[in-house]
């Protein structure tokens, strides 16, 4: 699915695992997201005002990068964090 509209919902962290593309973008700007542990709960209009980055640049820019790749198919991280799954490992069985 290539979007349209950037989702104003979607965190940061979800946004960098299924586009890797927009690694690029956080990496220009100097964001500290990539690895941060607030990213799974930052939306982009946190993240770009936490960087005093203009909102629509920055949101312009990720759904450029979104649309230049299919997404990639991945957990969310909140998946990882189920209750009993304390380190995010893979339930096996």
């Amino acid at each position: 699915m290539t979007p349209f509209t950037l989702d104003p919902d979607m965190p940061v962290d979800e946004i960098m695992r299924r586009w890797p593309a927009t690694l690029r973008v956080m990496i220009r700007h100097r964001m500290l997201c990539i690895g941060c542990p607030a990213a799974p709960f930052h939306t982009v209009a946190v993240a770009a005002a936490a960087h005093t980055l203009d909102e629509a640049v920055l949101s312009g820019e990720l759904l450029t990068a979104m649309r230049s790749q299919p997404p990639a198919e991945i957990r969310s991280a909140s998946e990882d964090l189920e209750p009993g799954n304390p380190d995010g490992q893979a339930p096996s069985g």
